[in-house]
């Protein structure tokens, strides 16, 4: 209980502390100049005391069927898998969840007239595992991403423990993906909204680093487990590793993203997995990548 104390602690001293300046100035754009140093994220996941956390957990609750080449430039045109995932934090005495998944009506629009895969079942663990958390951190504001919380029949309740960025608050209230999503600034007013400039620590083994590109709110989460286990969450940076690999971004015509922004934290993840051999660099939509993760141990299958 301690250790989640702590991070209920810290998210009300940084939402206090962080609140004026997440006002006083609008949310920044990618700056072309980009850059983050992983010792640096090390040293701020080291920030709050306590115990780190025990195991990361993640589930599929839908499918989006799309050819590769749209995930990765110059990919070949053949069938791939965008798997809808959220993570699980876990910790000793609690949980955290990286991103809240989706209900049915907005997995539509992803489909664009396509049915697609959607598992109701795995979208009640997803929503059960939200409520358990003691907090849940939004990678950004897609409706994939976020709608678990705007659109739950439980919003007032998960509300206050999910911590979103200045930047992905005002997408969602100005500029949302979709309407479905809109939100008023009574609910905005329900959410825990920070702004930082390049990290923040969120809790024992936690740090969330600024990576607007894929969407002006778009962070990445840093994880170290007590067994010194790393990962890097890296939301809708890549959609396929493929792309990290390659350092290629996406060719889907429906999105507009930061190229250029994108590009910098594509060689800058590149480059981490070439030297560091400890840390999975974890993308949202990967299928292949969810699999081997899970086969490896790495991940594990299904939420607690």
């Amino acid at each position: 209980m301690r250790q989640i104390q702590s991070l209920a602690l810290f998210a009300t001293i940084a939402c206090a502390a962080l609140i004026s300046l997440a006002q006083s100035k609008p949310a920044q754009t990618a700056n072309p100049s980009w850059t983050v140093q992983i010792d640096e994220i090390r040293r701020v996941a080291g920030m709050i005391p306590g115990r780190r956390p025990l195991r990361i957990n993640v589930l599929k609750f839908a499918e989006s069927l799309r050819a590769k080449k749209f995930s990765v430039q110059g990919a070949p045109d053949e069938p791939s898998v965008q798997a809808r995932t959220v993570f699980q934090i876990v910790y000793a005495d609690g949980t955290v969840m990286i991103d809240s998944g989706m209900d049915e009506q907005v997995h539509r629009f992803f489909g664009r007239g396509t049915v697609e895969p959607y598992y109701p079942e795995a979208a009640n663990q997803v929503e059960q595992a939200l409520r358990k958390a003691r907090a849940i951190i939004i990678t950004h504001e897609h409706g994939d991403h976020i709608a678990g919380v705007i659109r739950s029949p439980f919003a007032a309740e998960l509300a206050p423990k999910t911590l979103v960025t200045r930047a992905q608050m005002e997408g969602l209230e100005t500029n949302p993906q979709m309407p479905e999503i809109k939100i008023t600034p009574e609910t905005a007013s329900r959410f825990n909204v920070v702004d930082y400039e390049k990290y923040l620590p969120f809790g024992a083994g936690i740090a969330l680093v600024k990576a607007p590109g894929h969407t002006p709110g778009s962070q990445m989460v840093y994880v170290a487990l007590e067994s010194g286990r790393e990962y890097l969450f890296i939301g809708d940076t890549a959609w396929h590793m493929d792309g990290v690999r390659l350092i290629k971004g996406k060719a889907a015509p429906w999105i507009q993203e930061d190229e250029a922004a994108l590009l910098l934290q594509l060689k800058w993840l590149n480059g981490l997995s070439h030297s560091e051999s400890n840390l999975s660099i974890v993308a949202s939509h990967d299928e292949d990548e969810r699999k081997d993760l899970i086969s490896k141990g790495i991940l594990g299958d299904g939420l607690e």
